[in-house]
């Protein structure tokens, strides 16, 4: 039972030469009796921080677990400044402090979880800007298992009070982008296997000195995929290819989700990383064949969203490379890793011709697939509920599920409303936002002069909303983020964000925790099933022809508009908030609904 656990020990102190020689002895002054041994003589874990001169609060912070606070603390000052210059510069700044954390239930499986949730929740707080640890420590099955979780809300609840800039409110933190992608984000047994067996595969590969190997990881939206390839990625960035660091990139074809892999390169300092636009990365590497050796050669390529990749680019850049970027990616580095999904294919630009299919069957692809539903929080009832609308277009009864919340709007101002209140109380940068199929004008070169704002709107029923990416954030919005620029934010972690609607191109790949879903005319309802028109769509990469490698036309807007429609249903992670156009559909999602 975990009801009545007694109360975490949180120990602040400084962190120089003089308090951890005499460590022991202030421990002993300043606590009471009862607490000191789970400090002194049990398991604890550490954090130790400093503020850097700007204005702002900007944290370099380093996470740890030990089973002798005073020793292990006198051997980060005395001898690991000597090779590793993170611990040079907390040991010579003038404000670094030191948090000890004791409790009576700790063993070595609990601290080491504990850390690894610390560094996963300090990895999403934007005042730090520099997280130093070199490992992930999360643990399977152990005897007090069940205490992890409650133990840690303790601790952190009791830190928040202690300093709050660097350890805000939990359900903010669970908000950021950077949380959810987390490197430390603990996987569950299915994502355990599949590192365990691409890691074991990527080392093979290595030591064979194979070349151009493509491992693949499929799932479904939610699936954990990119949290899965956030995990192997910093795994491989500590591991070495002989006596060299393994060289590693990462690209993705979703600027948003480009920002993510951005600060965690930059936040865990990972010096062998890089993340580059997948033409650049394409463009500075040649080919590597089984006889070349380049040495600016990449170990490992990482490409998350794979299915955003081009299969179709302009003829100047076919002319010299290639024209499927996953091909040219496979050919200039050791080890492809690639997250792919076929129901997220959004444009006739992406489509992956027959012949390019067997092509990439002949690197022999290692493939992982998984299963399992990561994103939402609702029962297996409502999962199928959900995947039977968007699979197989049929709407039926839909089952009572209190842990989410599903509900169909007579008018998208009432659910726009519905969806502010939810992003509120959700703290200040609360993920709950309004997205839309892309049924409505919208350039990003230019602004709709008819319209009397100048914006490019999502309108229906005497109701509109700017789309994505037009408005300003006002000054309010920015005191709302410190420690980063706001402009690195994805844009759904921007708080001015909420008075816009997003599309599946700035929401693809993360996570709302409420989604208010404007279902446009491009999805109709017609004789017992949901239908798909092309011709109501406004997005250019779904209603034009592809120019195929045979010289003939294809149309592949009806399965691109099911994709869509499948991305923004599966967005919500605690509810989904639905408004439909096309009256016949609304009518029918009303009527499941009640």
């Amino acid at each position: 039972m975990t009801k009545n656990l007694p109360e975490p020990i949180v120990f602040p102190t400084k962190y120089n030469q003089e308090e951890a020689s005499e460590l022991d002895t202030i421990i002993k002054r300043d606590v009471s009796s009862e607490s000191q041994t789970y400090l002194s003589d049990y398991p604890t874990v550490y954090i130790i921080d400093h503020a850097g001169p700007n204005q702002k609060p900007q944290y370099t912070v380093y996470v740890g677990e030990t089973n002798d606070i005073q020793r292990r603390t006198l051997q980060h000052l005395d001898s690991d400044p000597v090779v590793r210059q993170d611990w040079r510069q907390l040991k010579h700044t003038a404000n670094a402090s030191m948090f000890i954390i004791g409790h009576r239930h700790f063993n070595k499986s609990l601290t080491l979880d504990i850390e690894n949730r610390m560094m996963h929740y300090l990895s999403g707080v934007s005042t730090v800007i520099r997280l130093n640890n070199r490992r992930d420590n999360a643990q399977k099955d152990y005897y007090t298992a069940d205490e992890m979780v409650p133990i840690f809300n303790k601790i952190w609840r009791k830190l928040h009070k202690i300093k709050p800039d660097l350890f805000p409110l939990q359900r903010i933190v669970e908000d950021s982008a950077l949380f959810k992608a987390s490197p430390f984000y603990k996987l569950n047994a299915e994502q355990l296997r599949a590192k365990d067996q691409i890691l074991n595969v990527v080392q093979e590969y290595l030591n064979t000195g194979k070349k151009n190997q493509l491992i693949l990881v499929k799932g479904e939206a939610g699936a954990g995929k990119t949290v899965l390839m956030s995990n192997i990625f910093y795994a491989l960035a500590n591991l070495k290819n002989g006596e060299r660091p393994l060289s590693l990139a990462m690209m993705v074809n979703q600027n948003e989700q480009q920002k993510v892999y951005e600060q965690i390169v930059k936040k865990l300092a990972i010096p062998n990383a890089k993340v580059e636009k997948v033409v650049t990365f394409i463009r500075k590497h040649p080919p590597l064949t089984e006889n070349s050796e380049s040495k600016n050669a990449v170990d490992i390529a990482f490409v998350d969203e794979a299915h955003l990749l081009l299969t179709q680019n302009n003829q100047a850049f076919t002319k010299k490379y290639g024209n499927n970027e996953l091909l040219d990616i496979i050919k200039r580095a050791k080890v492809t890793i690639a997250v792919y999904d076929d129901h997220q294919v959004l444009g006739y630009n992406q489509i992956i011709e027959n012949d390019d299919q067997k092509k990439i069957q002949q690197y022999h692809p290692y493939t992982i697939t998984l299963r399992n539903q990561m994103r939402i929080h609702a029962s297996a009832a409502m999962l199928n509920w959900l995947r039977n609308i968007v699979d197989n277009q049929t709407i039926t009864k839909a089952p009572q599920d209190k842990n989410y919340d599903l509900r169909i709007f007579d008018h998208p101002a009432a659910m726009q409303e519905a969806i502010n209140k939810k992003a509120n109380e959700d703290g200040k940068n609360g993920i709950s936002r309004m997205i839309a199929t892309f049924d409505w004008d919208y350039s990003s070169q230019s602004k709709n002069n008819d319209d009397p704002d100048g914006l490019w709107q999502v309108s229906a029923d005497n109701w509109h909303m700017p789309w994505n990416k037009q408005l300003s954030p006002a000054k309010d919005d920015k005191r709302q983020i410190s420690g980063v620029k706001y402009s690195d934010l994805s844009w759904a972690e921007q708080p001015h964000t909420v008075r816009e609607i997003g599309s599946t191109y700035t929401v693809q790949g993360f996570d709302l925790n409420y989604a208010g879903v404007v279902i446009g005319p491009s999805v109709k309802y017609r004789n017992g099933k949901i239908v798909f028109d092309p011709s109501e769509s406004k997005d250019k990469k779904v209603y034009q022809r592809r120019s195929m490698h045979d010289g003939s036309k294809q149309e592949y807007g009806t399965t691109l508009i099911e994709n869509t429609f499948n991305v923004l249903m599966t967005r919500g992670v605690n509810g989904l908030y639905l408004y439909a156009v096309d009256p016949a559909l609304q009518a029918a999602l009303k009527k499941a609904v009640q």
